[in-house]
């Protein structure tokens, strides 16, 4: 990440290291709602593990949103930017071009093992900036070893810029709690059902219902971390019932919303 610029609302300024680390860095940040990063590269390769809140990257035109305990992965060289709309707290490990053997080539969204978790935890925990022991070098070659084999995601949340597709991914963006089914969307794009349905299979990879359920699951997150209460969530992301919320949460994050958020 680079340094952040004031955008729609005031944001706080940080200041991110400009030289390549020696050879590893451990750096943890908070960063205010409507914070924009510039696009920019650096000569290292970076990992950024996103603790609470949404963070948005776009890279080489695609976006990527990531929520807590997934990563993404920035491979030295490769311009890329960010946007977060809520409070966001991530941590940033930077990573020296000469350690990148066998690492991903290219910029992707990685699903973060418990492992890789534990050792990060471990190193946050203990303020480690730079490992100094041999202990600590041996422990971040194994995080290393755990980066290159982390399951490597498309998005969370992909985009389209497809010309029937983009304006209904556009307008639950800014609804999440729009309740239109697919063909009440496909007369609104003057298009058939079935053909809004085969280009969310073919630019997304999921169905129509997925991706808005994974849009929903995003925006409930940022809700609940402002402490609204679970049936205001609810109905701020489109269900009629808190019990329909809290399955559809509990079916993507494998816990409640109210232990979700005492756990942040």
């Amino acid at each position: 990440m680079g340094t952040p610029k004031k955008s729609r609302i005031a944001a706080h300024s940080f200041p991110l290291s400009t030289q390549p680390p020696e050879p590893i860095l451990f750096r943890g940040e908070t960063v205010s709602a409507n914070t924009e990063y510039a696009p920019h590269s650096h000569s290292w390769s970076q990992i950024i593990c996103v603790k609470s809140g949404v963070l948005t990257m776009e890279v080489d035109g695609q976006r990527y949103l990531a929520p807590p305990e997934f990563a993404f992965w920035l491979p030295a060289g490769i311009v890329h930017s960010s946007y977060n709309r809520k409070t966001t707290r991530f941590y940033a490990i930077d990573i020296a071009a000469e350690l990148n053997e066998g690492l991903p080539q290219s910029a992707c969204m990685l699903s973060l093992t418990p492992v890789f978790n534990a050792i990060a935890e471990d190193c946050f925990a203990r303020n480690l900036s730079v490992p100094k022991t041999a202990a600590d070098m041996r422990m971040c070659q194994v995080l290393l070893d755990q980066i290159a084999i982390c399951p490597r995601l498309r998005a969370y949340l992909p985009g389209s810029e497809d010309k029937l597709l983009a304006p209904v991914l556009s307008a639950l963006e800014k609804d999440p709690a729009n309740n239109l089914s697919l063909a009440e969307w496909a007369k609104q794009v003057y298009t058939s059902e079935r053909t809004l349905s085969r280009r969310c299979q073919e630019e997304l990879g999921m169905a129509f219902s997925e991706w808005r359920q994974r849009l929903r699951f995003l925006y409930a997150i940022s809700l609940l971390e402002q402490g609204k209460s679970i049936r205001e969530v609810a109905l701020d992301v489109g269900y009629s019932s808190s019990s329909a919320f809290i399955n559809m949460f509990v079916q993507i994050s494998g816990t409640t919303p109210q232990r979700f958020r005492t756990e942040q």
